[in-house]
């Protein structure tokens, strides 16, 4: 796993843990934490795809 998407995981749990533990939040910053959750999450995936290598032998015997 890449340092980017370690971040990123890091950042979409700490996003959904304030969103599970603070249920008492306006509607606004509830909207907030969970839209960025999304794209944490998102992010989190690109990133994981991105960082897969694949190998490839160029010589066809």
């Amino acid at each position: 796993m890449s340092r980017s998407a370690l971040l990123l995981l890091i950042m979409t749990l700490s996003s959904l843990a304030a969103l599970w533990l603070s249920p008492a939040l306006h509607e606004g910053v509830a909207l907030l934490l969970k839209g960025s959750s999304v794209v944490f999450g998102a992010g989190f995936l690109v990133a994981l795809m991105a960082g897969r290598r694949i190998k490839f032998d160029p010589v066809l015997r």
